[in-house]
């Protein structure tokens, strides 16, 4: 009876769906507590372990920036509002909420946000002529390729 008890346990995980104030729709396991969030219902259909690819894989998007954020973070709305005017492509994943977000950030030894990764290269902040230089070089270097 007791072996049972021990190895008879459920997996109970979490998704949230919100809509933060640029309009685009996040999904994070830890729902942020100032915004109205939408629980969603997800059906494991596998027994094997999640596993999250490795850092280097999520970091080389060759057509999407990269942006470790925070949802108080003054800048990295500054850097998404820069994002959505320029329509530059872009991935952002929240250092707080997110589980990819709070590990890269580990990895990353990250001490502050935003870290915004755009290609190979690291931005730690965020001024839009820095980003932009940085932006044109790697655009200027894909056509190349």
């Amino acid at each position: 009876m007791f072996i049972f008890m021990v190895c008879n346990f459920s997996v109970n995980a979490e998704i949230y769906k919100w809509v933060d104030e640029y309009g685009k729709t996040q999904f994070t396991d830890n729902p942020p507590t100032d915004k109205k969030t939408e629980k969603v219902e997800v059906e494991i259909n596998t027994y094997s372990a999640v596993t999250i690819k490795p850092l280097a894989e999520r970091l080389g998007k060759k057509d999407k920036v990269v942006m470790y954020t925070a949802t108080w973070c003054g800048i990295c709305k500054k850097a998404k509002k820069h994002f959505i005017k320029n329509n530059i492509p872009y991935v952002a994943y929240d250092v707080e909420y997110s589980k990819v977000g709070k590990i890269d950030f580990k990895l990353l030894r990250g001490r502050s946000v935003p870290i915004i990764i755009v290609g190979k290269k690291r931005m730690n902040g965020f001024t839009v002529s820095r980003f932009d230089r940085l932006y044109k070089k790697f655009k200027e270097k894909e056509q190349l390729i």
